[in-house]
């Protein structure tokens, strides 16, 4: 039992629902059973489905607090290989801010309530009771981190957790609303026959978001190609039916972005997909 696994394993039995990172402090990726969304995906995942492997397949959605899961000759691998111990912080009723730089850190300090604090390489992550959405960039330097997501852990950090603030949720919602379906609109063509697009079957639809969403976070290198090939693939599929909204893209850019992709470097790729696809 490696130093990584025994960390897992304690903040597990504290209710830390939490899974290894590989070199470049990522997931591992998925088996071949699970690769692409073949599975079908884990229940607790956006397009929920019927996938129990016992590989910690799927990234943040395979974070457990099962002692008996963690020390499986399933997880045998991953955790020899391990770099370092991730948590789901939605899943154990918390959300992260993650603040970047100095700039981020004294926006906190001005406008969000005093709560645990742990320090990271580059700026702090304040944690506190609560849960709300994930979402990357809400302002410069900051990322909003609780359902869905991942965090690296970083120790225990110090100061009494508060509830989460109003001022929080205010942003991923300020987030969300702020996408302009400007660059990204794409024309609705009127079917022959009258008929709705069966891309707006909301099943069909979130499934091929979600595998996006995914094939972006497993990638392992080329992140810029695959970033790009991504988009195609969705825009190739979807980009002539007017099935795409602006919520949509904003999944995939988040996607993009958490694995590094500047926000610009996004829309560059966005737009080379469309004009490639002649949208």
């Amino acid at each position: 039992m490696n130093d990584h696994l025994r960390t897992a394993l304690r903040l597990s039995a504290n209710g830390l629902p939490v899974l290894p990172l590989r070199k470049g402090k990522v997931p591992f990726g998925n088996c071949p059973a699970c690769r692409d969304s073949a599975c079908g995906d884990r229940p607790n995942m956006k397009a929920a489905g019927p996938c129990l492997c016992p590989a910690p397949c799927h990234g943040w959605a395979a974070a457990t607090t099962d002692a008996r899961v963690l020390t499986s000759p399933s997880w045998a691998t991953a955790w020899r290989q391990a770099v370092a111990v991730a948590y789901h912080p939605g899943g154990a009723g918390l959300t992260v801010v993650d603040l970047d730089d100095a700039a981020a850190i004294e926006w906190a300090r001005q406008s969000l309530p005093s709560t645990r604090t742990v320090s990271t390489a580059r700026g702090e992550h304040w944690i506190y009771e609560g849960t709300t959405r994930s979402v990357n960039a809400v302002r410069d330097g900051v990322d909003i981190k609780s359902a869905m997501a991942y965090v690296r852990w970083r120790g225990p950090g110090a100061g009494t957790m508060a509830p989460l603030p109003d001022a929080v949720r205010a942003l991923t919602a300020q987030k969300s609303s702020t996408v302009q379906p400007g660059p990204y609109a794409l024309a609705v063509p009127t079917a022959a026959d009258g008929a709705v697009c069966r891309h707006r079957t909301p099943a069909y639809l979130e499934r091929g978001i979600a595998m996006a969403e995914q094939r972006i976070t497993e990638a392992r290198s080329q992140v810029h190609a695959t970033v790009y090939r991504t988009f195609l693939a969705v825009l190739s599929t979807h980009g002539r039916c007017g099935c795409l909204t602006d919520a949509h893209v904003t999944r995939l850019f988040a996607a993009a972005q958490a694995k590094g992709e500047s926000p610009r470097h996004c829309t560059d790729a966005w737009t080379n997909a469309r004009t490639r696809l002649g949208l």
